[in-house]
């Protein structure tokens, strides 16, 4: 034989067929609700009130539910879905990911969270300086057959005042750096710096990057002048989404951590 020919030989006759062992039945009879990858970090444009287009980094969550006869889905297909539809992400596109995950993995309900840090120019009260404020904001949508479930959530810091010190006591106050946390559901988009602006409303003070001499004077004699508890904080966020004509479902939560104790005073407010 030729060392041609024995090199012929050595060859396959055809590619073995890889197994799909998530297609495989599983027979233990129990249903997943949710089933996907998450922690997935992907470079994302979030258009804004302005109309411009916004890059930041989100962390992704994509999953889907399972029905009792699958032992597995396809991870990858996740992926697909994401890479497919581009990085510009915004309300209106997020329907078209969701039903492409259900036509992708054979699902009947879909779930996206998005969680990404979002920025806005502010200008200090007093000098005008200008400085960036970052903000988490975050969309969890769920496709159940056609109907699309939407909860855009904001966390914004902001500065609270203790009316209880301010009234007790001879020489100032004491007050806090916070956190509000509000997640809505409503008929209508509602654009994440229109939620920002309403919950800062709400609080003593607003928080700002750069302040000047000047602009520290006014922000601390503002929350001086408007104490609030943290159960105020919560109230004011909750009696302004109640006036919304658009928002249908909210829940409010407000954390201050605490100047002058070792734990945090917290609050919350659910409608719907």
């Amino acid at each position: 034989m030729s060392k041609s020919e024995r090199m012929v030989d050595l060859k396959p006759n055809h590619v073995a067929k890889m197994q799909d062992k998530q297609n495989e039945r599983d027979h233990r009879e129990l249903r997943i609700d949710k089933v996907g990858v998450r922690g997935l970090r992907f470079p994302i444009q979030i258009r804004d009130k302005a109309h411009v287009l916004q890059n930041t980094v989100a962390t992704i969550g994509m999953y889907v539910d399972l029905p009792k006869e699958f032992k597995g889905t396809h991870m990858s297909r996740f992926i697909e879905v994401l890479n497919a539809h581009g990085n510009v992400v915004h309300v209106e596109n997020i329907t078209e990911i969701l039903h492409a995950m259900q036509k992708k993995l054979h699902a009947d309900t879909a779930h996206l969270e998005m969680e990404f840090p979002f920025f806005l120019t502010k200008k200090a009260p007093v000098s005008g300086m200008e400085g960036l404020m970052d903000y988490t904001a975050r969309f969890d949508a769920t496709a159940s057959g056609k109907e699309i479930d939407f909860v855009l959530t904001v966390m914004a810091a902001v500065t609270t005042l203790c009316p209880c010190s301010k009234a007790i006591s001879q020489y100032s106050a004491h007050n806090q750096r916070g956190t509000v946390t509000v997640k809505i559901r409503s008929k209508q988009a509602i654009w994440i710096e229109d939620l920002i602006a309403l919950v800062e409303s709400c609080a003593s003070s607003e928080l700002y990057s750069l302040l000047k001499r000047q602009d520290e004077k006014a922000v601390t004699e503002r929350a001086y002048e408007n104490p609030v508890f943290v159960e105020d904080l919560v109230r004011n966020v909750a009696l302004k989404l109640n006036a919304h004509q658009d928002v249908t479902w909210y829940k409010v939560e407000a954390e201050n951590y605490e100047s002058i104790h070792n734990h945090n005073a917290y609050a919350c407010i659910e409608k719907g």
